[in-house]
Formats: structure tokens, C-alpha cells, sequence
């Protein structure tokens, strides 16, 4: 595999850029913000100079959401639902179930004490299914919510793959999703379970967002598109707002130090990045390592909070903050670079075998006209996690 962005095939490069710097975000917000007892006291005491910066990388999440709502619907188009549902479970099971097993193993093995979720054996092989919240049992790791929402994602877009996707149908798709979200805002509905489940009216924006970059990369910066993607920036620009404004309620200005206009002005940016792939301007990325960085980002969204909760206070009377961070992070990126060969790759590579075996049997397929306005760029990715798809969860 090489850094090369093919965007005949569905390779996105600058994706697996995103992706690692979403993930880095959200690793920068957890160790220099959030995780006040794995060090024992409030990092941005620690961290004072990067404290006001590192608090927006809570919005990380926010951005993988809007990339999954670009790859996915890319993952779809001309894509059966068992074809579909196969692809999110070999991209995503692999390294989550190393991962609940690393987090049993920390707790069970070891005595660490910080973030443990006291879960007991039965509620550890209810988070291997990835539907522990649906059964009432709490997350073994903080960051397998964000997973609980893209599983609801798939659940939802699986309609569009039922149906058949078409760029009418995406429209209606995405209309349809934004009025529920806005409807549930107007009618004090947003907290209501039901809504929150399926409706999603905290991050429905930032899928829509993503999946109306995808439509112009596929038919061209259309003005409908354009009002989509801005009527989910406002929503998405509030929704950031509150999210922070929770957190800072909860653990004081002081340990979450992030102001409203620069919680603004991040969204902003997501909004800006995604539109330059879209576009095409970040297609001249080319580097070999975008490649390695984009299949880190997984096991790096996973694994961070384990190895922090090992390392950290193993480190932190020896050597300074800054360097336990460093080394923590240098770790973690070491783990989950294993963690993708041993457990990711095999697992994807066997399935990509059997899927060209199955597809030399059947013989060629029919060839499918090119989209209008642009012309063949990007054809439905051949295989059932194809590399685009890599941009699709954290």
C-alpha cells in the first residue's frame, strides 16, 4: 500500500490526515485536560501554556463524525447491505475487542484504580458486543460512546443502501435528518431518549456535513449542497457550544479554559478542511506516511486511555509532565501500530482475498456511467473495506 491518493479507486489521503489529527485532539484533550485522576490533579495546572488549545479537542470527535459521513456514504454507493455490514465489522471489531480485553486486563492484573469502570466479567463480554448501552451496561473504555453513535449512523444510512442510493434520494435523506434534528430542538425534545437515540440531534449535523462534501466531490459543488452544509454548520455550531459549555459547567472554567468564539472558530475549521477535500485543494497530499497515520488512528483512539491509565502515574513522580505526556503518547502510538498488524491487517486481508476470489469467479463487472460533473472520480470502492473506508471511524 502506498501514500498515494488514487481518487480513481477511493483513496483519500488528506482523510488519513484528518483522521490522525481528530484523534490527536481528542488524546491532547484527555491527557492535558480531562484525566485529572490518572495524574492526580488537573491538568491544565499542569499544562497552563496549552490548556486554552487543548480543550478544544474535545470537538475531535465532531470531526471524525463529519469524515464518517464523507466515506460512508462513499462506502455505499452501488454497495449491497450485506456487503456494507460486512465492511464495518471487519474495520471495526479487530482492535475493539483487543482493546476491551487490554481494559479488563489493566483492571483485573494490575492496581490501577483511575477511570475504572468497575465493570464485572459478564459486563465486559456485553462491551464486546458494542451494544453494552442499548443493554444498560456501562462503557469499558470512556471513548466507546462516540462508536455507540456511528453504529446508530449505520443503522440509519443502511435505509439509503435498502432503497438505492441516488443523489435525490441522499438529498431527501439528509432534509429529512436535519428537520428531525431541528424539530427536536424547537419542540424541547433533544433530551427526550427516543430522539436522542435514533434522531441523534447533538452530532446529525456533522454526518449531513460530511455526506454533503461527499455528494460535491461526487457531482460537483452544487448550491443545494452548499445550503445543506450550511444549515448543518449553524446546528453544528450550536451543538459545539453546548457540548463545551457542559463540560465546563461540570469541571470549572479554570481546569476547561476553552473560550465560545475559539469552540467557533474550531468548527469553523472542520467545515473549511472538509469543503478543501471536497474541492479537491488537499489532493496534491501525497506522502507515504498519511498511509501509516490513517491506520493508527483506531487503535490510537482506543488504546490511549488504557496506557495513560498504566504509564502515567507509573511516570509522573520521575519525570515531568511534558515528558511523561510525550512518552505516554510515544507508547501509545507504538501499541497501536501493533495492535494494526496483528490484529487489524490479517483480519482485512483475508476478507479482501476471498471478496477478489469470489469476484474472478463471477467474472468482470458490468461497466457503470460516470456521475455528472465529474466525471469518474471516485468509482464505489471494489472491496468491502476498501482504503477510503479507513477514514470512517477513529
Amino acid at each position: 500500500m502506498t501514500g498515494t491518493v488514487d481518487r480513481g479507486n477511493g483513496r483519500l489521503a488528506e482523510l488519513d490526515l484528518l483522521r490522525f489529527v481528530a484523534a490527536m485532539a481528542v488524546v491532547s484533550f484527555h491527557y492535558l485536560i480531562a484525566f485529572a485522576s490518572v495524574w492526580g490533579e488537573r491538568p491544565a495546572k499542569l499544562f497552563p501554556a496549552v490548556a486554552p488549545l487543548s480543550s478544544l479537542g474535545i470537538l475531535g470527535v465532531e470531526l471524525f463524525f463529519m469524515i464518517s459521513g464523507f466515506v460512508i456514504l462513499m462506502s455505499i454507493w452501488g454497495r449491497s447491505l450485506g456487503a456494507f455490514a460486512l465492511s464495518r465489522l471487519v474495520r471495526l471489531y479487530p482492535a475493539y475487542w483487543v482493546s476491551v480485553a487490554a481494559v479488563a486486563a489493566v483492571y483485573g492484573l494490575t492496581a490501577a484504580t483511575a477511570l475504572d469502570p468497575k465493570l464485572s466479567l459478564r459486563d465486559y463480554l456485553v462491551n464486546l458486543t458494542m451494544f453494552q448501552r442499548a443493554a444498560g451496561v456501562t462503557d469499558a473504555n470512556g471513548v466507546y460512546w462516540s462508536l455507540w453513535a456511528e453504529l446508530r449512523f449505520y443503522l440509519l444510512i443502511s435505509i439509503l443502501v435498502i432503497v438505492g442510493v441516488t443523489f435525490a434520494r441522499c438529498l431527501v435523506f439528509m432534509g429529512v435528518w436535519l428537520l428531525a434534528a431541528v424539530a427536536a430542538g424547537v419542540l424541547g425534545l433533544a433530551e427526550n431518549e427516543w430522539v436522542q437515540l435514533i434522531v441523534m440531534p447533538k452530532y446529525a449535523p456533522y454526518f449531513v456535513a460530511g455526506m454533503a462534501f461527499y455528494l460535491m466531490t461526487r457531482f460537483g459543488p452544487k448550491v443545494v449542497l452548499w445550503c445543506v452544509a450550511g444549515i448543518s454548520g449553524g446546528l453544528a455550531v450550536d451543538a459545539a457550544l453546548a457540548r463545551v459549555a457542559g463540560r465546563i459547567e461540570a469541571a470549572g472554567r479554570e481546569a476547561m479554559p476553552a473560550a465560545d468564539w475559539a469552540v467557533v472558530a474550531t468548527v469553523a475549521c472542520f467545515y473549511v478542511l472538509m469543503a478543501m477535500v471536497a474541492l479537491g485543494w488537499l489532493s496534491r497530499l501525497r506522502w507515504r506516511g498519511l498511509v501509516v497515520l490513517g491506520a493508527l488512528t483506531y487503535p490510537l483512539y482506543l488504546f490511549h486511555t488504557p496506557v495513560a491509565v498504566v504509564l502515567v502515574p507509573a511516570l509522573r513522580d520521575a519525570l515531568p509532565p511534558w515528558l511523561t505526556a510525550l512518552v505516554t503518547v510515544l507508547v501509545t502510538m507504538a501499541l497501536s501500530y501493533v495492535v494494526h498488524r496483528v490484529a487489524e491487517r490479517p483480519v482485512q486481508e483475508f476478507v479482501k482475498a476471498r471478496r477478489r476470489r469470489r469476484a474472478a469467479a463471477a467474472g468482470p463487472p458490468a461497466p457503470t456511467p460516470d456521475p455528472p460533473g465529474r466525471g469518474a472520480f471516485p468509482a464505489p470502492p471494489a472491496e468491502p473495506f476498501a482504503a477510503g473506508e479507513k477514514a470512517s471511524v477513529p
